[in-house]
C-alpha cells in the first residue's frame, strides 16, 4: 500500500517513537503512583469488575484476520489537512485534521467496532484522534474527534469526551512494540477497559458514560495498579516490561468495554504467546490508586 504524503509507515505498523515521552514529565499519565495510597474503596471496586477475571491483552499480531489492537500512524508537518463532519461536533475539536487518505482504521476499513484513528504528528508533536472514522470523499466523517497539544498539560473542558468516553487521549494510554521490546520500557500509564461503570468521573478524565450511581462501580479516569507484591520474574520478557509499568505507572479506566482488557498497537512481529501470559495476572492482583471526588455532573 502506497503512503500518504507525509506519512511516515512501515507497511501498514508505524515506526519507532525513539523513546520520546508522550506529554511533559509531570503529566498524569508519566506520574509514578507506586507509593500513593490505596483507595478505601478499592476492594469492592476491583470486585465490581471481576476478582477472579484475568488480565486481557488486547493487541498483538492478528486476531480473526485482522491487526489486532488501536493502530496509529506517524505523519509529519507537510501531511494535507482534510476535512472532518462530526456526529457529535459539539463536543469535538473541529478539522481539518492531517490524516492520511489510508490511515489504518481499528477493526481495519469495514470494522463494525469502535473503528478509532489515531494520527500524530511528530515536527508539531500533535495527536489527533477520531471515534468512528469512516472515509468520506476526500475528507472524513467520525461520531467525535479530539486534538492532544502533547507538548503541555492541558484537558479536555469539564464534561466532553474525545474520541474515548473517559474524555481522555488514547494513544498515551496504549502498550507499543517499541516500547517494549526495543527501549524494553514503558514510562507512562496504560489504558484498560470494563464492562459497568458509573455515572462519574475523576481527574484526568472529563466524561463518564453510564447513568449507573452505584458506588462500588468504576468511574471513568480511575487509576488501576498492580499490586507491589505480586512477583512477575518467572515472565517472559515482553510481559514483566508491561507489568513493570502497571506496578509504577497504573492505568487509567478509559471505556466501557470487556473487563480487564489492557490496550495496545497492534504489530506483526509480537510474540503473541509471550504476551499472553499477561492473563496469569487476576483481579485481586490489582488495587485501586486513591482518588478524589468523583464528579458526577
Amino acid at each position: 500500500m502506497a503512503c500518504a504524503a507525509g506519512s511516515a509507515r512501515g507497511g501498514d505498523f508505524p515506526h519507532s517513537l525513539g523513546n520520546r515521552r508522550i506529554f511533559p514529565a509531570d503529566n498524569p499519565w508519566n506520574r509514578d503512583i507506586s507509593k500513593h495510597p490505596v483507595d478505601p474503596a478499592s476492594e469492592d471496586l476491583i470486585r465490581s469488575i471481576g476478582l477472579e477475571k484475568p488480565l486481557h491483552p488486547d493487541f498483538g499480531t492478528v486476531y480473526e484476520g485482522r491487526p489486532s489492537g488501536i493502530p496509529y500512524v506517524l505523519v509529519t508537518g507537510r501531511q494535507p489537512r482534510v476535512p472532518i463532519r462530526f456526529e457529535y461536533a459539539d463536543e469535538s475539536d473541529p478539522g481539518p485534521y492531517p490524516i492520511p487518505d489510508d490511515a489504518p482504521i481499528e477493526g481495519g476499513p469495514d470494522g463494525t467496532g469502535d473503528r478509532h484513528v489515531l494520527v500524530l504528528d511528530q515536527q508539531r508533536w500533535i495527536l489527533y484522534e477520531l471515534f468512528n472514522a469512516h472515509k468520506d470523499g476526500r475528507g472524513w466523517r467520525a461520531g467525535s474527534g479530539a486534538v492532544f497539544d502533547l507538548k503541555k498539560n492541558g484537558s479536555r473542558p469539564a464534561g466532553w469526551t474525545s474520541a474515548d468516553a473517559a474524555g481522555l487521549p488514547i494513544f498515551p494510554g496504549l502498550v507499543r512494540f517499541d516500547e517494549v521490546i526495543e527501549t524494553k520500557a514503558i514510562r507512562h500509564a496504560l489504558r484498560f477497559t470494563c464492562r459497568a461503570t458509573r455515572r462519574a468521573y475523576v481527574a484526568p478524565a472529563r466524561h463518564f458514560a453510564s447513568q449507573s450511581t452505584d458506588p462500588n462501580l468504576p468511574p471513568m479516569g480511575m487509576r488501576v495498579r498492580l499490586k507491589a507484591s505480586v512477583a512477575i520474574d518467572k515472565f517472559p520478557e515482553p510481559a514483566r516490561v508491561i507489568l513493570a509499568a502497571l506496578k509504577t505507572y497504573g492505568m487509567f479506566l478509559a471505556d466501557n468495554g470487556s473487563d480487564w482488557f489492557v490496550s495496545g498497537a497492534p504489530d506483526p512481529r509480537w510474540d503473541d504467546e509471550a504476551i499472553g501470559t499477561l492473563k496469569r495476572i487476576k483481579g485481586r492482583d490489582l488495587e485501586v490508586v486513591k482518588m478524589d471526588r468523583p464528579v458526577t455532573k
